[in-house]
């Protein structure tokens, strides 16, 4: 088994049968961060973690096989992903609309043994909603999605949210199961920052949550947070965490979040392809092959290149300043760290695993896709 604290944990022996650009997963260290989230909460039961990172089966089942039975999904083929791998528990954390709602029924129908559930923010998604379900026989629980400073979906956590709750709760085809919070502006990397902004929507969940206890309705399944203030939530009680980005980490999450101490466990192979002076070489890691969404410089670090500089990118091609004399050749590999790991992994079919250093096959990034089978 390979060392995971050894500087040269990332090395594959057999890099050369690796086409590039190409997305690498090392399963031992999937499996060390999988163990470290178990271990950073009281209650395994209060874990579900959202599957929007790796879209990847295999994955799923180890986590699974962990003893975690519940999980959050952004996607019909996401959720699809995690039924067929017999998952009990699945929250699409999105309002379905359109074509969506009949997708996710017909998702309730083929895959009884799977529990799905998803966001309502609104009363006319809530009578859609509940008009499918009631149609196809079902009964469907919803939570009632709450914007508490993202400004994305969710309704405002007020008087309005209490009635739209006991709204969903009376409506035939579908339950009020609980409430959900996401607060993804929340990513400040000062802990103590992020605390007392945490502070704030803590406050808006509890008195929504005691408005509705207070109505006579029982009380509701919290759901809240994602990676950057997960170990704030999972310092409580009662509330549901679902981080996503822990399973595979990236260079983003581990400058911003050191106190989470978890293993960098995918990474972006690509090579030298061209040589231009005595600093500058290209390399076929393209747009297409890494996150692009950040700013030039914050895309990629190179692992085996660490001073190195993104100069320029398009495409297929990244240009960098390696520095004079840096020694690289043409066809040399470099081990390159995203900064976003989540839409990094959205842009490949597959991912090479690696175990021992040498790649042992390749898994597949099954719910990259829009549609699986529903």
């Amino acid at each position: 088994m390979t060392n995971l604290k050894e500087e040269s944990w990332y090395q594959i022996s057999n890099a050369d049968e690796l086409d590039s650009p190409a997305l690498v997963f090392y399963p031992e260290r999937i499996a060390e961060n999988i163990a470290r989230l178990k271990n950073s909460i009281n209650d395994i039961s209060r874990l579900r973690p959202h599957v929007k990172t790796h879209k990847n089966p295999e994955i799923t089942r180890m986590m699974i096989d962990a003893g975690i039975s519940k999980f959050k999904c952004a996607t019909i083929a996401e959720a699809e992903m995690l039924a067929i791998c017999s998952a009990a528990d699945v929250l699409l954390a999105y309002q379905p609309v359109g074509p969506k709602i009949s997708r996710l029924i017909r998702l309730a129908k083929t895959y009884p043994d799977t529990h799905f559930s998803c966001l309502c923010d609104n009363v006319a998604s809530l009578k859609a909603i509940a008009a499918a379900a009631v149609a196809a026989g079902l009964e469907l629980d919803l939570y009632l999605d709450l914007n508490v400073g993202m400004n994305r979906t969710g309704i405002a956590p007020d008087e309005n949210a209490v009635l739209l709750y006991q709204q969903i709760e009376a409506e035939p085809g579908v339950n009020a199961r609980g409430l959900h919070a996401y607060d993804g502006h929340i990513h400040d990397g000062s802990l103590e920052t992020r605390k007392q902004k945490c502070q704030l929507v803590l406050s808006a969940i509890s008195w929504i949550n005691d408005q509705i206890v207070a109505s006579g309705l029982p009380k509701p399944v919290i759901v809240a947070g994602g990676t950057p203030t997960y170990p704030l939530y999972a310092a409580l009680e009662d509330i549901e965490c679902s981080p996503g980005t822990f399973i595979l980490w990236d260079k983003g999450y581990q400058d911003a979040f050191a106190e989470q101490n978890y293993l960098t466990a995918a990474l972006v192979i690509t090579r030298v392809i061209s040589l231009n002076g005595p600093a500058a070489l290209t390399v076929d890691l393209g747009h297409k092959s890494v996150a692009a969404e950040n700013d030039l410089h914050r895309r990629v670090y190179f692992l085996n290149a660490p001073h190195a500089t993104m100069k320029g990118q398009s495409e297929e091609h990244l240009v960098l300043d390696a520095g004079a004399g840096h020694g690289f050749q043409i066809g040399d590999v470099l081990y390159g760290l995203p900064i976003h790991i989540c839409p990094t992994v959205a842009l490949y079919g597959t991912a090479a695993h690696v175990e021992n250093h040498r790649v042992n096959g390749e898994w597949k990034i099954t719910a990259r896709e829009k549609r699986i089978n529903i």
